[in-house]
């Protein structure tokens, strides 16, 4: 039988020892060495324990094998499938564009730039996307307007037929420019800013849901001309009835003068008693 055993030597010093005994007597003592601090004695029972376990077979042997197991590729399958069931149910995919359809669900996952986007879709495991396919399919979707393609879509998914309420309402984004163009320039603020703006406005119906969006210039008068974004209702694509119009429009119900006689009729401000809902 061995063990080890941990003696006090007349300087003060512990010896670390292997002593071998047998029929109750030590016949055999390895002495590994003194050690004066703890640290010492670490090591000399750390090399006592390997002395004294050197020949011993393991119980549980480790099998030694040449195959090595990684993870070739990661790839988001369930929340990418729902996302894009989601988007075809919305009527999206009539666009044929798949390089949108992941820049609009890569939002989704998580609202970034349009170029950190790609490092979304490769976090999802779709593989990079070359930034030259993104920049040609935002120019894709400016010339072949798919504002006014989703736009229809939106307004079949929520049933554009029973639609009677529509709400609209506008807010600004500012740019840290100091030099304006014909787009983004300076103009009301309600945060006091001076910086180049747009305009943007949202139509949505009496749930919430997005039936429009438009923008503007930034100086544009938010009572006034604006309201240019409801010539989106003279599509035949909306039927020909009164809908009633509520937000920041109703305020101004002469604006729509141009819109009366058109596909559309709009009742903007309407008294609690005729509330629609």
């Amino acid at each position: 039988m061995a063990f080890i055993r941990k003696v006090k030597t007349t300087s003060g010093a512990t010896a670390v020892q292997i002593a071998y005994k047998q029929k109750g007597k030590i016949d055999k003592i390895i002495h590994l060495g003194s050690a004066h601090t703890e640290e010492d004695l670490k090591i000399l029972l750390a090399l006592a324990h390997k002395q004294l376990h050197k020949n011993q077979l393991p119980l549980f042997p480790e099998i030694q094998t040449t195959l090595q197991v990684g993870i070739k590729r990661s790839f988001s399958d369930l929340l990418w499938k729902t996302l894009r069931e989601q988007y075809q149910k919305l009527g999206f995919d009539q666009l044929n564009d798949d390089v949108f359809e992941a820049l609009c669900l890569a939002r989704i996952v998580e609202p970034s730039s349009k170029l950190d986007s790609l490092r979304v879709l490769a976090d999802l495991g779709l593989g990079k996307l070359d930034q030259n396919k993104l920049y040609r399919c935002l120019a894709k979707a400016a010339d072949s307007n798919y504002r006014k393609i989703i736009s229809q879509a939106c307004f079949e998914h929520v049933g554009g037929n029973g639609l009677r309420l529509i709400l609209y309402d506008v807010t600004t984004l500012y740019f840290e420019i100091q030099e304006e163009d014909d787009y983004r320039k300076p103009g009301l603020s309600k945060e006091r800013r001076l910086e180049p703006q747009i305009i943007i406005g949202l139509l949505v119906d009496q749930r919430g849901f997005p039936l429009g969006l438009h923008s503007f210039e930034g100086n544009k008068s938010r009572n006034k001309d604006h309201f240019a974004c409801n010539r989106s209702f003279s599509s035949p694509a909306w039927p020909k009835k009164d809908y009633h119009c509520g937000g920041c429009c109703h305020a101004q119900c002469s604006q729509f003068g141009g819109l009366h006689g058109s596909w559309v009729h709009l009742h903007c401000g309407f008294p609690a008693s005729q509330d629609p809902l």
